[in-house]
């Protein structure tokens, strides 16, 4: 392999790709610049040519990640923003157990990880070069819409969000370590039930809830099973 075919600008894409192939086929273990260089048949050089370091590879999967995540649980609006909230939480559900490593190595748990700082949070907005834009702006948007109807409470909308992300991400992560019991309990036992009685207590009735369950139910139908 040519230094200049390491250089090719094919490259890096090349390079993200393997390195997601190998972190969800094999592990974080088999993040190294020379197993990813490997997997394309190009040498060790072209990790540091294109990123100038594992770290800038990792830092580059992540956002690749984010950017797949995104585009995951972008959902379109309807009349029911509430049932744009249940279809855009099964597609954030699917993403993460679909992916684990990949979710894992986004949100800093797994090793090697990235020594970048989360680029977004509650109280700091992300910027439209954020990584993690597209699916905290939809997150945000989807809250935000539940509140212009009158669904629930309007407390401020980073709060709210910070209520329900906690609640899915975490159900997420003792789903993928194998504390929820058996295949889907996590989702028909605990998250749907956990996420209806937030919403109740923030002032949305049960039967709308409901409802509007069963729209998203009837979307999700042609797609996937319904995990909620």
């Amino acid at each position: 392999m040519t230094a200049e075919s390491d250089q090719s600008p094919s490259r890096r894409a090349q390079l993200i790709e393997a390195s997601i192939q190998l972190l969800e086929e094999v592990g974080p273990e088999a993040l190294r610049a020379r197993t990813v260089a490997t997997k394309i048949g190009a040498s060790t050089m072209a990790v540091y040519t294109h990123f100038g370091g594992m770290n800038e590879l990792l830092e580059a999967v992540a956002a690749e990640a984010f950017a797949r995540f995104g585009a995951a649980v972008t959902v379109p609006d309807t009349d029911d923003p509430v049932a744009d909230f249940f279809v855009a939480g099964n597609a954030y559900c699917a993403y993460a157990l679909a992916n684990p490593q990949r979710y894992r190595l986004m949100f800093g748990l797994v090793s090697p990880q990235t020594t970048r700082p989360a680029a977004t949070s509650l109280d700091r907005p992300p910027t439209e070069s954020s990584t993690d834009a597209t699916s905290f702006n939809q997150m945000m948007h989807v809250v935000e819409r539940m509140v212009e109807a009158g669904r629930i409470r309007p407390d401020p909308i980073a709060d709210i969000a910070g209520r329900l992300w906690s609640l899915v991400h975490g159900v997420v992560l003792l789903e993928m370590a194998g504390y929820l019991g058996r295949e889907g309990r996590a989702f028909t036992n605990i998250l749907g039930p956990a996420t209806m009685d937030l919403l109740v207590g923030m002032g949305d009735e049960r039967t709308l809830l409901e409802q509007s369950r069963a729209r998203a139910a009837e979307r999700l139908a042609a797609h996937a099973p319904d995990t909620w």
